[in-house]
Protein backbone atom coordinates (compact mmCIF):
# COMPACT_ATOMS: atom_id res chain seq x y z
CA UNK A 1 0.00 0.00 0.00
CA UNK A 2 2.21 2.29 -1.02
CA UNK A 3 2.01 6.53 -1.37
CA UNK A 4 4.53 9.17 -3.21
CA UNK A 5 2.99 12.48 -3.27
CA UNK A 6 4.66 15.93 -4.15
CA UNK A 7 3.90 19.32 -4.62
CA UNK A 8 5.55 22.97 -6.22
CA UNK A 9 5.22 25.59 -3.88
CA UNK A 10 6.37 29.55 -3.88
CA UNK A 11 10.19 28.33 -4.68
CA UNK A 12 10.22 25.21 -3.61
CA UNK A 13 9.31 21.50 -3.84
CA UNK A 14 8.23 18.56 -1.52
CA UNK A 15 8.41 15.32 -2.52
CA UNK A 16 6.62 12.82 0.06
CA UNK A 17 6.83 9.22 0.94
CA UNK A 18 5.94 6.21 3.36
CA UNK A 19 8.50 4.35 4.52
CA UNK A 20 7.32 0.69 4.71
CA UNK A 21 8.78 -2.06 3.06
CA UNK A 22 6.79 -4.62 2.33
CA UNK A 23 6.52 -8.35 1.09
CA UNK A 24 3.13 -9.82 0.71
CA UNK A 25 1.58 -10.04 4.01
CA UNK A 26 4.98 -8.71 6.03
CA UNK A 27 6.55 -5.98 6.73
CA UNK A 28 9.88 -5.59 6.34
CA UNK A 29 10.68 -2.34 7.61
CA UNK A 30 9.13 0.84 8.79
CA UNK A 31 11.89 3.24 8.46
CA UNK A 32 12.49 2.80 4.16
CA UNK A 33 13.78 6.18 3.16
CA UNK A 34 12.12 6.03 -0.67
CA UNK A 35 12.61 9.70 -1.77
CA UNK A 36 16.19 9.79 -2.74
CA UNK A 37 18.91 13.20 -2.92
CA UNK A 38 20.15 12.01 -6.51
CA UNK A 39 22.51 15.52 -6.25
CA UNK A 40 22.72 18.64 -3.98
CA UNK A 41 19.35 20.22 -6.08
CA UNK A 42 17.07 17.36 -6.68
CA UNK A 43 14.81 14.51 -5.45
CA UNK A 44 13.33 11.48 -6.53
CA UNK A 45 10.59 9.70 -4.39
CA UNK A 46 9.85 5.97 -6.06
CA UNK A 47 7.45 3.69 -5.57
CA UNK A 48 6.97 -0.20 -6.90
CA UNK A 49 8.87 -3.05 -6.49
CA UNK A 50 11.28 -3.09 -4.08
CA UNK A 51 14.50 -4.30 -5.73
CA UNK A 52 13.28 -2.23 -9.20
CA UNK A 53 13.24 0.55 -7.27
CA UNK A 54 16.27 0.04 -5.28
CA UNK A 55 18.62 -0.39 -8.43
CA UNK A 56 16.97 1.87 -10.69
CA UNK A 57 17.09 4.98 -8.08
CA UNK A 58 20.89 4.01 -7.69
CA UNK A 59 21.24 3.97 -11.12
CA UNK A 60 19.89 7.10 -12.19
CA UNK A 61 21.90 8.57 -8.88
CA UNK A 62 25.20 7.06 -10.21
CA UNK A 63 24.76 8.38 -13.63
CA UNK A 64 23.85 11.84 -13.29
CA UNK A 65 27.01 12.27 -10.58
CA UNK A 66 29.20 10.88 -13.86
CA UNK A 67 27.47 13.51 -16.01
CA UNK A 68 28.27 16.08 -13.54
CA UNK A 69 31.89 14.64 -13.02
CA UNK A 70 32.62 14.07 -17.35
CA UNK A 71 31.33 17.72 -17.23
CA UNK A 72 32.07 19.67 -15.07
CA UNK A 73 28.34 20.81 -14.85
CA UNK A 74 25.48 19.16 -13.29
CA UNK A 75 21.81 18.30 -15.35
CA UNK A 76 19.20 20.79 -15.18
CA UNK A 77 16.11 18.86 -13.22
CA UNK A 78 14.36 18.60 -16.79
CA UNK A 79 17.53 17.00 -18.15
CA UNK A 80 17.49 14.57 -15.35
CA UNK A 81 13.81 13.65 -15.73
CA UNK A 82 14.38 13.32 -19.75
CA UNK A 83 17.48 10.86 -18.83
CA UNK A 84 15.21 9.11 -16.03
CA UNK A 85 12.53 8.97 -18.20
CA UNK A 86 14.24 7.44 -21.53
CA UNK A 87 16.36 4.68 -19.41
CA UNK A 88 12.76 3.31 -18.28
CA UNK A 89 11.85 3.85 -22.06
CA UNK A 90 14.69 1.67 -23.11
CA UNK A 91 14.29 -1.24 -20.65
CA UNK A 92 10.63 -1.48 -21.13
CA UNK A 93 10.95 -3.71 -23.75
CA UNK A 94 14.05 -5.79 -22.12
CA UNK A 95 13.66 -5.91 -18.81
CA UNK A 96 11.19 -3.21 -17.72
CA UNK A 97 11.30 -1.87 -14.21
CA UNK A 98 7.94 -1.68 -12.23
CA UNK A 99 8.77 2.07 -10.73
CA UNK A 100 6.92 5.04 -10.51
CA UNK A 101 9.19 8.50 -9.71
CA UNK A 102 8.37 11.78 -8.75
CA UNK A 103 11.53 13.85 -9.47
CA UNK A 104 11.90 17.11 -7.99
CA UNK A 105 14.82 20.17 -8.66
CA UNK A 106 15.49 23.56 -8.33
CA UNK A 107 17.24 25.21 -11.15
CA UNK A 108 18.55 28.60 -10.69
CA UNK A 109 17.16 29.73 -14.13
CA UNK A 110 13.80 27.84 -13.65
CA UNK A 111 13.27 27.68 -10.09
CA UNK A 112 11.31 24.50 -8.54
CA UNK A 113 9.92 21.91 -10.55
CA UNK A 114 8.29 18.55 -10.64
CA UNK A 115 8.13 16.12 -12.85
CA UNK A 116 5.47 12.95 -13.36
CA UNK A 117 7.58 9.44 -14.18
CA UNK A 118 5.84 6.03 -14.47
CA UNK A 119 6.82 2.99 -14.85
CA UNK A 120 6.11 2.54 -18.74
CA UNK A 121 7.93 6.17 -19.11
CA UNK A 122 5.34 8.60 -19.63
CA UNK A 123 6.65 11.81 -18.71
CA UNK A 124 4.85 15.18 -17.33
CA UNK A 125 5.97 18.19 -15.84
CA UNK A 126 3.49 18.71 -13.26
CA UNK A 127 2.58 21.13 -9.99
CA UNK A 128 1.03 18.16 -7.50
CA UNK A 129 1.00 14.48 -8.17
CA UNK A 130 0.99 10.61 -6.48
CA UNK A 131 1.94 7.53 -7.08
CA UNK A 132 0.14 4.16 -5.11
CA UNK A 133 -3.02 3.66 -3.44
CA UNK A 134 -2.47 6.42 -1.02
CA UNK A 135 -2.64 8.74 -4.19
CA UNK A 136 -6.58 8.18 -4.45
CA UNK A 137 -6.73 10.33 -1.18
CA UNK A 138 -3.91 12.61 -1.75
CA UNK A 139 -4.99 14.07 -4.88
CA UNK A 140 -8.71 14.70 -3.41
CA UNK A 141 -7.04 16.80 -0.74
CA UNK A 142 -4.29 18.28 -3.12
CA UNK A 143 -6.97 19.49 -5.69
CA UNK A 144 -9.20 20.62 -3.02
CA UNK A 145 -6.67 22.85 -0.61
CA UNK A 146 -3.32 23.28 -3.28
CA UNK A 147 -2.74 27.00 -4.75
CA UNK A 148 0.29 28.15 -6.33
CA UNK A 149 2.58 29.85 -5.05
CA UNK A 150 1.81 28.09 -1.45
CA UNK A 151 4.45 28.84 1.51
CA UNK A 152 6.17 26.37 3.16
CA UNK A 153 4.10 26.30 6.28
CA UNK A 154 1.15 26.04 3.68
CA UNK A 155 2.26 23.10 2.01
CA UNK A 156 2.96 21.20 5.07
CA UNK A 157 0.22 21.45 6.61
CA UNK A 158 -1.44 20.39 3.31
CA UNK A 159 1.15 17.59 3.32
CA UNK A 160 -0.33 16.46 7.14
CA UNK A 161 -3.60 16.92 5.48
CA UNK A 162 -2.83 14.56 3.34
CA UNK A 163 -1.35 11.91 5.08
CA UNK A 164 -4.17 12.41 7.65
CA UNK A 165 -6.43 11.28 5.16
CA UNK A 166 -4.41 8.34 4.01
CA UNK A 167 -4.35 6.92 7.41
CA UNK A 168 -7.86 7.77 7.90
CA UNK A 169 -9.43 6.18 4.75
CA UNK A 170 -6.95 3.64 3.44
CA UNK A 171 -7.67 0.05 4.97
CA UNK A 172 -3.59 -0.65 5.06
CA UNK A 173 -2.41 2.85 5.55
CA UNK A 174 1.79 3.16 6.03
CA UNK A 175 2.16 4.30 9.34
CA UNK A 176 5.63 6.13 8.63
CA UNK A 177 6.15 9.17 6.01
CA UNK A 178 9.18 11.16 4.99
CA UNK A 179 9.41 14.29 3.93
CA UNK A 180 11.83 16.14 1.99
CA UNK A 181 12.11 19.49 0.64
CA UNK A 182 14.44 21.19 -2.18
CA UNK A 183 15.08 24.78 -2.64
CA UNK A 184 17.43 27.10 -3.26
CA UNK A 185 19.37 26.13 -0.13
CA UNK A 186 19.30 22.22 -1.76
CA UNK A 187 17.93 19.13 -1.23
CA UNK A 188 17.44 17.59 2.21
CA UNK A 189 15.14 16.03 4.38
CA UNK A 190 12.43 18.41 7.04
CA UNK A 191 10.43 15.79 8.77
CA UNK A 192 9.19 12.22 9.74
CA UNK A 193 5.40 11.86 10.58
CA UNK A 194 5.80 8.39 12.24
CA UNK A 195 2.66 6.52 14.24
CA UNK A 196 4.89 3.40 14.36
CA UNK A 197 8.66 3.32 15.91
CA UNK A 198 11.17 0.80 14.74
CA UNK A 199 11.27 -2.35 16.96
CA UNK A 200 14.23 -3.22 18.53
CA UNK A 201 15.55 -6.76 18.21
CA UNK A 202 14.65 -9.46 21.47
CA UNK A 203 17.57 -10.68 22.98
CA UNK A 204 18.01 -14.29 22.50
Amino acid sequence: MECVFGLVGNGFAVVVADSSAVSSILVHKSKEDKVMVLDPHKLMGASGESGDRVQFTEYIQKNVALYQFRNGIPLTTAAAANFTRGELAAALRKSPYHVNILLAGYDKETGPSLYYIDYIAALHKIEKGAFGYGSYFSLAMMDRHYHSNMSVEEAIDLVDKCILEIRTRLVVAPPNFVIKIVDKDGAREYAWRESIKEAGVAPA
